[in-house]
């Protein structure tokens, strides 16, 4: 095998609960995270020498096509573990909003692990790939398998749950950038003693309870976030108004995510967004359940 063409699948966090900061200064985390439809491309071709080569198309400004993005880091890493993996001509193109709390990096760089087992015939297993992945970022060993999973420590301690029953995603990327680091940093210094409720989300979730899974929607981070950045508020409410069972914000923000019990309410919810100026990037989604690797 030369060439190959992954997918890499956005994902929202159902809830995101964040318990304490650790010594190694990551935090303590307890989510349910959830694969959507939404997802990058990316064309992987086999190098003759051990270069990898990254060509954006349809990606922000902002968004590196060398070292410093996750992709090149994926695929870097896994050059160090194993010789035989060689370098690589990637085409990224981009669909999932850059910085926006649905793990769109993380995803990319997931999908280069693959492709590096793959085209090289590695024969990695789950567990050395996953040990790969939590060098790269918090959220990619989950991007290698994704689905419904409950995700803990910083991300690397992972349980499958069931898959979601029937519903449907309109997600909102404001036109705003948050930083991770800040948040996280400013939730540090909140002394809110809210957390969402995880426990009741994995039952509602085990139950096939399409509706008791909008109730239980929750995120620690907003506590922090929507303070900072009204227009997070104002994307849920304005879901909301077009008909949304939930909404939440995913992961750190800026991304905000409603759940529509009926694709026809979904598509009018989405059209009816799209004709409010300045409200950001929309998107409609469903769960996406079929990437286990």
């Amino acid at each position: 095998m030369e060439q190959l063409t992954k997918k890499a699948y956005a994902k929202i966090n159902l809830t995101l609960d964040v318990r304490h900061k650790r010594e190694d200064g990551y935090h303590e985390l307890r989510t349910v995270m959830q694969t959507i439809s939404l997802h990058d491309e990316l064309s992987f071709r086999k190098r003759g020498d051990r270069e990898i080569v990254l060509t954006l198309q349809n990606a922000a400004e902002d968004v590196p096509c060398d070292h410093r993005n996750l992709v090149c880091r994926a695929v870097s890493t896994v050059m160090e573990r194993y010789e035989a993996c060689g370098g690589m001509d990637i085409l990224l193109k981009k669909q999932i909003p850059s910085a926006a709390g649905m793990a769109g990096g993380s995803a990319d760089a997931a999908a280069a692990i693959l492709a590096c087992n793959e085209l090289y015939g590695l024969k990695m297993d789950e567990r050395t790939m996953c040990e790969i992945a939590v060098r790269i970022g918090a959220d990619v060993p989950y991007c290698l398998f994704g689905g419904t999973m409950l995700c803990e420590g910083i991300g690397e301690i992972m349980t499958p749950l069931p898959e979601l029953p029937a519903m449907y995603f309109v997600v909102i990327k404001p036109d705003i950038s948050v930083s991770t680091a800040q948040v996280y940093q400013a939730l540090d210094e909140d002394a809110a003693s809210w957390h969402p409720d995880v426990d009741g989300m994995i039952r509602a979730v085990k139950r096939k309870d399409a509706r008791a899974v909008a109730e239980y929607l929750g995120n620690r981070l907003e506590s922090v976030t929507i303070p900072q950045h009204p227009v997070i508020e104002e994307s849920k409410q304005a879901l909301y108004g077009c008909g949304a069972e939930g909404a939440l914000m995913s992961g750190s923000g800026p991304s905000v995510f409603g759940i529509f019990f009926d694709r026809e309410q979904q598509r009018l919810a989405y059209e009816a967004l799209c004709g409010i100026d300045g409200i950001g990037q929309i998107f409609m989604a469903e769960p996406a359940a079929d990437i286990r690797i």
